[in-house]
């Protein structure tokens, strides 16, 4: 049988996304934002503990980046509390704020080597040369460019230019540093080597970190706990495995990982029809036949011979992924996709087998009926959605 679950990450302290060993540090409070009669927050309401490392998770104009631009200073809220600590700062100007920022465009000074870029911020608040030393030379040492001191940056590397943005972010100790997709212009094993680095930052120095991305696997990789968005809401707020393995609408479910969402009745509790026929599951509380939506990961999906399986469908395509096969299968003309080791020719019939914890049942929601057919999916169309998105 297939791997049902993914393993919580470590450094995690409750399954519910809290920190419940941290005070809050910043809150959100019903905050709304529009831009020309646009809704971009719709009253958002969030909480970020001491030590955290927070991702802000959706697709382009979801309002990832005006809530971290909010929280920086640089946008004010129409609506809503801003609350650092135990104070509202909504009128406080972003250089009197105690947090850092880091864009995707670095914004190095050109004329400064290594050594005076990371430096700057301690320049301008006056520290002792032995001290600015000391805490340059710490910094090297943490993001890994000890012996740089002197390299112009012009003629670094983006990943060696994104260190040295990190490194004067975090010189002057911020209680937050907000990270705006820093790694968008990196290519993707240097995007790896980086989410890696920058977990480690993180738990080296206890710094909260805000981080804003669209990579799901970016934010399942070095999150303690993920906010998803769309439309300017709070979709939902958990650890990497409860947004995983439990999504709370169709689209999380979709926008996390490959989902097959159907539509569905719970008959009754531990007990659902979907594809007409009836499975035992692992959820109850909802009402007696409430029409539900449906959700089964493609890994958690085992091929059978037909006469073994629960549900049977043919064969549409199969594309080796290398460590499996993609399959997608026709079954009462629904297309659902299946990962499998196993490999099964196109036009094939088979069985499919799934287990109650296999099965995951959420209420309908407005994105119903929206995802989860793999009817139009091809590779070619995902990479032009993924690079169109990097593109905005």
């Amino acid at each position: 049988m297939n791997e049902k679950k993914i393993l919580e990450p470590e450094g995690v302290e409750s399954q519910n996304g809290d920190r419940v060993d941290e005070k809050k540090i910043i809150q959100l409070k019903n905050v709304a934002k529009s831009f020309d009669g646009e809704i971009v927050l719709d009253h958002i309401n969030l909480d970020v503990h001491e030590k955290e490392f927070m991702t802000l998770l959706g697709p382009s104009g979801c309002g990832k980046s005006t809530t971290l631009r909010i929280i920086a200073g640089f946008e004010t809220p129409d609506t809503g509390d801003v609350i650092f600590g135990d104070v509202r700062i909504n009128n406080v100007p972003s250089h009197k704020r105690h947090v850092n920022t880091v864009f995707q465009k670095y914004a190095l000074f050109p004329h400064l080597n290594v050594y005076e870029n990371i430096a700057f911020a301690l320049r301008l608040n006056k520290v002792k040369e032995d001290e600015i030393y000391r805490r340059v030379e710490e910094m090297l040492a943490m993001v890994n460019l000890k012996g740089f001191e002197k390299r112009d940056v012009n003629l670094l590397s983006g990943g060696q230019q994104q260190r040295v943005a990190i490194a004067r972010a975090l010189i002057n100790k911020p209680k937050v540093l907000l990270l705006d997709e820093p790694l968008g212009a990196l290519d993707l094993k240097l995007r790896k080597d980086m989410q890696n680095e920058l977990k480690n930052m993180q738990r080296k120095t206890g710094i909260t970190f805000i981080y804003v991305t669209h990579d799901q696997e970016e934010a399942l990789s070095m999150s303690d706990t993920v906010v998803v968005m769309a439309d300017g809401k709070i979709q939902q707020i958990g650890t990497p495995t409860d947004i995983y393995n439990e999504p709370e609408n169709a689209f999380v479910a979709d926008f996390i990982g490959e989902s097959n969402i159907i539509d569905g009745v719970m008959l009754d509790d531990y007990k659902v029809k979907f594809s007409g026929q009836e499975f035992v599951c692992l959820d109850k509380g909802f009402d007696k036949n409430e029409a539900v939506d449906v959700v089964v990961r493609p890994e958690d999906v085992d091929v059978v011979d037909i006469e073994k399986g629960m549900l049977t469908g043919e064969v549409t395509s199969v594309t080796f992924k290398g460590v499996h096969y993609e399959i997608i299968v026709n079954i009462n003309n629904f297309k659902w996709m299946i990962q499998s080791t196993d490999y099964v020719a196109p036009n094939q019939k088979i069985g499919i087998y799934i287990e109650p914890d296999a099965i995951h049942i959420m209420k309908k929601s407005e994105y119903s009926n929206m995802f989860g057919d793999y009817s139009s999916f091809s590779d070619e169309l995902e990479r032009l959605s993924d690079t169109t998105e990097e593109e905005e």
